[in-house]
């Protein structure tokens, strides 16, 4: 794989058009909805606009645009670790774990601690027991290949994936629908300070992965080229794994499974840009957030006052724009 290069204002150049686009997208992503809002009678605290901005659409984008912003940091992560265009966050099984953990709360009735629910919390907790599970698999030694991982990855995907649906086939009428509804992913407006820990964790881990932008260019080329030049390539795929699985984790346990974010993004910027990591991570993280937040918006008002789960709406425009991206590439080449 030939890493292309962006001269520095380029690369500059192409990451502030990404942080504007998803500015926009969060500026006006509040104002959309059944009911108009006025932003200045809400900075006055003025009802029904305050309520309806501050409490109810303005913590949704921001979810929106930090579980975008991570799971496309993911999907540039994995594809690099994996050397495989059509990885995503949920390759390796992690989200499956949380959904493995969130079903079984919803099957078991746990209703929470405090104002933390129960899915939460053990949709975290079943994604770092596959993390843990994975990387014991694919570690030997002290050396770690990305196809012991990918298989070891896909193996845990799949068991979990049998143990929600025996799960699923045990529970009652109600607990179905509350697994599917579940397993659909979906955006709400969550306490801000729910919101401030989640952008804290997204936002460090972008900013170490940015770091390390040149391993993984050498890292995406090969594993022998990366180790000619000096990386520890098992050291790096460790920091990665866990990083990406972080990533995940932190955020599925919170949204449910969002499909296509992490596939979709980084490979159309992939194909755009060149595989350059500095510019593919703060690009992936700035239109990752700006499409799941138009995503959210449209779910949340095309057959309002219904709302469509998120992850159905992103599988509707992700697929066929992806579809369209893979046959552009064909006939270009």
């Amino acid at each position: 794989m030939v890493t292309k290069t962006l001269a520095p204002k380029s690369l500059a150049a192409v990451v502030v058009a990404s942080a504007l686009a998803m500015a926009v997208v969060g500026a006006l992503a509040p104002l959309v909805g059944p009911a108009s809002v006025n932003y200045s009678r809400a900075w006055a605290g003025l009802s029904p606009d305050y309520e309806i901005l501050f409490f109810a659409r303005l913590p949704r984008v921001l979810l929106a645009l930090i579980a975008g912003g991570g799971l496309a940091v993911a999907g540039v992560l994995f594809q690099a670790l994996l050397r495989d265009a059509l990885a995503t966050p949920y390759t390796l099984g992690i989200s499956t774990g949380a959904s493995l953990g969130a079903v079984l709360a919803i099957c078991l009735g746990w209703s929470g601690w405090g104002p933390v629910p129960a899915t939460w919390v053990s949709a975290f907790a079943g994604s770092a027991a596959v993390l843990l599970i994975v990387l014991a698999v694919a570690s030997e030694g002290r050396r770690m290949s990305s196809f012991t991982l990918l298989l070891a990855g896909v193996t845990i995907n799949s068991i979990c994936m049998a143990g929600i649906m025996f799960l699923q086939y045990l529970s009652t009428f109600g607990q179905s629908f509350a697994i599917v509804r579940w397993l659909m992913g979906g955006i709400e407006a969550l306490d801000y300070w729910i919101l401030a820990w989640l952008a804290v964790i997204v936002t460090a881990v972008a900013a170490v992965l940015f770091w390390k932008s040149r391993e993984w260019n050498l890292l995406a080329a090969g594993e022998d080229w990366a180790a000619a030049r000096g990386v520890s390539t098992s050291r790096v795929m460790l920091t990665g794994y866990l990083a990406g699985s972080f990533l995940t984790g932190s955020i599925t346990s919170l949204t449910g499974p969002i499909g296509f974010v992490g596939l979709i993004v980084p490979h159309a910027l992939r194909l755009r840009l060149g595989a350059d990591h500095r510019v593919l991570i703060p690009c992936s993280f700035f239109l990752g957030a700006a499409f799941l937040a138009v995503c959210d918006t449209l779910s949340r008002t095309i057959l309002a006052p219904l709302e469509i789960p998120v992850g159905v709406t992103t599988a509707i425009i992700g697929g066929p724009f992806f579809i369209s991206l893979l046959k552009t590439r064909s006939r270009a080449a």
